[in-house]
């Protein structure tokens, strides 16, 4: 109303509460570690984000009441993971718009910049394929003809007749979207994710075509994936280096 006060929106408050969460480096960080899709225990994220757990604790208290995690309890354990696979497209699309890791300060040691390397050539994000190696297989998918981007990301039916034919089941009673582009922060191009995407990331982790290196959720391809990813998806062994 001009000349007097107007009514603030509602969303708006939501929104810089949800804003203020994020806003500290701890939890950003407890954020990003669990973005591998796993559990960790509160322990474990004290330990990855450098401060005590006492700390730590507080800040997983409020993530929690904000809804971004879900906590479970094991005897004296305390398990906490993201809430559910918005919150990670949240944070994933998020860390898309900072700068990327090797436009700022150079890294601090060896061991660094081999992780650092490691996560922007293949990664987990939540619980599909990010990184170059998230790339390359949205990139051979849509080559191929299996699936679409051009208007957002869908399956095409040679794609579904693929997933079919490779034998990776597809949840299509599932409330999340079939597949969809998640923005990768290393690559800033999108990835496959949704269902597809996860059901695909499942079943190279499943079937030994990719493995988990190091603490982080960094993945490399095995020489089996080479040879699956090449004669599935046409993809050069150079391009998964």
């Amino acid at each position: 109303m001009l000349g007097g006060m107007t009514s603030r929106d509602p969303q708006a408050a939501r929104l810089a509460r949800l804003a203020g969460l994020i806003a500290d480096e701890t939890r950003a960080a407890c954020l990003l570690a669990l973005l591998d899709g796993r559990a960790w225990t509160a322990s474990e994220l004290a330990r990855h984000a450098g401060v005590a757990a006492s700390t730590l604790s507080e800040h997983l208290g409020k993530l929690v009441a904000g809804g971004l995690l879900a906590e479970e309890r094991q005897g004296r354990h305390r398990y906490v993971r993201l809430a559910d696979a918005r919150v990670a497209q949240l944070v994933e699309e998020l860390a898309a718009q900072v700068a990327p890791p090797d436009a700022g300060a150079r890294p601090r040691s060896l061991r660094e910049s081999s992780a650092g390397s490691a996560m922007a050539r293949g990664r987990t994000c939540y619980d599909h394929l990010a990184g170059r190696l998230g790339i390359v297989v949205t990139d051979a998918m849509t080559t191929r003809l299996l699936l679409s981007q051009d208007a957002g990301f869908a399956l095409t039916d040679a794609g579904l007749a693929w997933f079919d034919a490779v034998g990776i089941g597809l949840d299509r009673k599932s409330r999340r979207p079939l597949v969809r582009g998640c923005l990768d922060w290393t690559e800033r191009r999108p990835h496959l994710a949704g269902v597809a995407g996860a059901a695909l990331c499942r079943h190279a982790l499943e079937v030994g075509w990719c493995v988990r290196i190091g603490s982080e959720r960094a993945v490399k391809v095995t020489a089996l994936g080479e040879r699956a990813l090449g004669e599935l998806l046409g993809i050069e062994s150079s391009a998964l280096k």
